[in-house]
């Protein structure tokens, strides 16, 4: 039995509320379980030195976690200067996730980003920003058909991500922080809705897993992904 009661295929409950933000050209604030993200897209019309005058777009991440987001209160990455290697790998896993579903060319020389916020967390963070990150994304595309800035949203697929552990020696699916931090391998699957791969981060944490045991978890983050996928899908009611 996992610690939450849940099957071992099992998400824990999704929500996701888009319009959150006020001012944002995209935004919502997505619930899996105990874990809330806010995510923001803001538009800009410029981009990056290295794509000027290329007619090609951006799409970049920021994340950060609220000092007590977790159960001890963290500092402010901001009060100490610098961010901390995880909060850079993590926005570069955020920007590259988008990026790949996102036509760049289509979208001329603007950016766009997405800033993902950890209000609390309960395990899965960066999954669920990924997952959120995508409709915040989708708005403010749509935000800009609208405006008649674009002529279609330059969307050219769909991205979720989910992480699947082993955890008392079984595969599960959705880890959160009780599975997370006991769990004998995890990883993180970011998978797009006709069946692609953009990254996988797996790691064994006490020790080495089998191809077998990998195989068990690509299934369930298949099966989940699925599930968040179609969740994105009707909070944009597509």
């Amino acid at each position: 039995m996992r610690p939450s009661g849940r099957t071992f295929d099992q998400l824990r409950e999704v929500s996701i509320a888009p319009g959150f933000s006020h001012h944002a050209e995209g935004s919502c604030i997505i619930r899996m379980g105990r874990t809330e993200v806010l995510c923001t897209a803001s538009v800009e019309s410029r981009v990056p030195p290295f794509l000027r005058n290329t007619g090609k777009g951006w799409v970049t991440a920021e994340y950060g976690m609220l000092p007590r987001a977790t159960h001890s209160r963290g500092e402010r990455e901001a009060a100490k200067g610098k961010q901390s290697g995880r909060t850079q790998e993590i926005q570069r896993l955020i920007g590259r996730s988008l990026r790949a579903v996102t036509d760049l060319k289509a979208m001329g020389e603007m950016s766009i980003t997405l800033d993902c916020d950890v209000l609390n967390a309960d395990g899965g963070t960066r999954c669920a920003a990924i997952t959120g990150a995508w409709v915040a994304l989708n708005l403010a595309f749509r935000h800009l058909v609208k405006m008649n800035v674009l002529g279609s949203v330059p969307l050219v697929g769909q991205v979720a991500a989910v992480s699947c552990g082993l955890f008392d020696g079984h595969a599960v699916l959705d880890l959160d922080y009780a599975e997370d931090s006991g769990a004998e391998a995890d990883a993180n699957f970011v998978l797009t809705a006709d069946g692609g791969i953009c990254e996988i981060q797996a790691t064994a944490e006490k020790r080495s897993f089998t191809p077998a045991q990998f195989a068990a978890l690509m299934a369930l983050a298949e099966a989940g992904c699925g599930q968040l996928h179609a969740a994105q899908l009707a909070v944009l009611g597509a």
